[in-house]
């Protein structure tokens, strides 16, 4: 069934994750995992409208500003452009961990895309991410969910699984 639209996380699904207990806090930092771009761009091709969701408590541990995440977030428009890709909105999340409704897996970031997005309702979307947190804000909406991982998954389970977002994006597009 094709999807809605589609949420992305950011780290780990569509860019390399900063180092270990770290954050990518600056545009020189951000890298692209092997295929997003193409992966992004087949969604863009098929008409189905893409957002990113991600959680960014490097915010309030002042690792960085929004300033410079907006600047990361310029720079992946800028390299998803180079390739003929595009996401049509990003949402973040600053905040530390249970301070708010906005972190994955809470959900208000998934309604501010439904908003952008003009959907009735998410139950006709696909969240993909690396993270459990990622497959029960989705699941929490309704959404069908893509856990990107090519280890065992441990509940709550996705609706998929896949190596990568061009794996996933390949999977679901086939169907």
């Amino acid at each position: 069934m094709r999807p809605d639209a589609v949420l992305l996380d950011r780290d780990g699904t569509i860019n390399f994750k900063g180092p270990e207990g770290g954050y990518v806090t600056s545009p020189d930092e951000l890298v692209l995992l092997p295929g997003a771009a193409t992966a992004i761009r087949r969604l863009n091709e098929a008409g189905i409208p893409v957002a990113v969701v991600t959680n960014q408590r490097g915010i309030a541990l002042g690792r960085m500003t929004k300033a410079d995440l907006e600047a990361v977030h310029a720079r992946l428009d800028r390299v998803l452009a180079a390739e003929g890709a595009r996401v049509d909105a990003i949402f973040h999340c600053p905040h530390e961990k249970d301070a708010c409704g906005c972190r994955k897996p809470g959900t208000v970031m998934l309604e501010w895309a439904r908003e952008h997005l003009g959907l009735a309702s998410l139950s006709g979307t696909v969240m993909i991410g690396d993270a459990l947190s990622d497959v029960q804000a989705g699941r929490a909406v309704g959404a069908r969910t893509v856990l990107l991982t090519a280890a065992p998954v441990d509940p709550p389970a996705p609706d998929a699984v896949a190596t990568s977002l061009l794996a996933a994006v390949d999977l679901m597009l086939a169907a």
